[in-house]
């Protein structure tokens, strides 16, 4: 009677084989998981828009994305955020929207992009950082030290044309996010100085070349989602994902084009 079993070389063979198989397997995988966040990621923008712009129909404007007047004598619903040494302690743009969103502001809530590349402990902890930014030219600062430019009464659904095309929410780097964060354009200064150095687009080029918050620059350099690009809420309340590149706002002879989508509205 032979003997059955398998020989060293058989086994060499199917080791092989397995290996062979993991390495074909295992980018799939990978890429699949990244669409997968992706897409969790735009489902999260979609129900933040709706959130803006259901607070825009039934108060005439978009909230502040900061305030300090309201929110300074008395918490904001839900508790304040954030790390007192490095932001302001008042209310954001998501406390105006309990009613939408409730006021759990914890990991894994609407408010996290599940695609965050933020490696420092401090900041990974904080939903203000390496998650979704509102446009500052839109919902801007009830107060601070910033320009005038993004301080003032918040606008109207009715005010931006063409909404359709201007940017309202994306993936950003911190909770606020202007066109100054998507050019070489000198910062204008808001809160701690270092806090402007999370004011960015992931994956956008220009990244490269600036100074960015300690544990943001795999999020800024290298991007969430595939292909570096990002998920853009835009004010009539619809989302897409577009490429980082294209929400650069080019510069020529000092001054900086405004380009589709739009950071300012016309």
């Amino acid at each position: 009677m032979k003997a059955t079993g398998v020989t060293l070389i058989e086994l060499l063979v199917v080791i092989t084989v397995i290996a062979v198989l993991m390495g074909i397997l295992l980018p799939v995988v990978h890429v699949i998981r990244q669409e997968g966040n992706a897409a969790v990621c735009g489902s999260n923008l979609k129900q933040l828009c709706l959130a803006l712009t259901t607070y825009d129909q039934q108060n005439g404007t978009f909230p502040y994305g900061f305030d300090d007047l309201t929110y300074g004598p008395i918490t904001p619903p839900g508790g304040y955020v954030g790390n007192a040494a490095y932001d302001q302690m008042g209310g954001w743009w998501f406390h105006f929207l309990v009613r939408s969103l409730g006021e759990d502001f914890d990991t894994g809530t609407v408010l996290w992009c599940p695609a965050r590349c933020i490696s420092d402990p401090g900041p990974k902890a904080n939903v203000l950082c390496g998650n979704y930014g509102v446009n500052r030219a839109i919902c801007k600062d009830a107060q601070g030290v910033s320009s005038s430019e993004f301080v003032g009464k918040p606008l109207g659904a009715y005010q931006i044309r063409p909404a359709a095309s201007t940017l309202l929410i994306s993936d950003t780097g911190y909770s606020l996010i202007s066109w100054r964060g998507a050019t070489d354009a000198p910062s204008q200064s808001f809160e701690n100085p270092m806090r402007e150095s999370a004011f960015y687009i992931p994956g956008l080029w220009i990244n490269n070349e600036r100074s960015l918050f300690p544990g943001h620059e795999d999020d800024a350099t290298g991007g969430r989602h595939p292909n570096k690009s990002v998920n853009v809420g835009f004010a009539d309340g619809h989302v897409n994902r577009l490429n980082a590149d294209d929400l650069l706002v080019e510069e020529a002879n000092g001054n900086y084009h405004n380009r589709s989508p739009l950071w300012l509205p016309k």
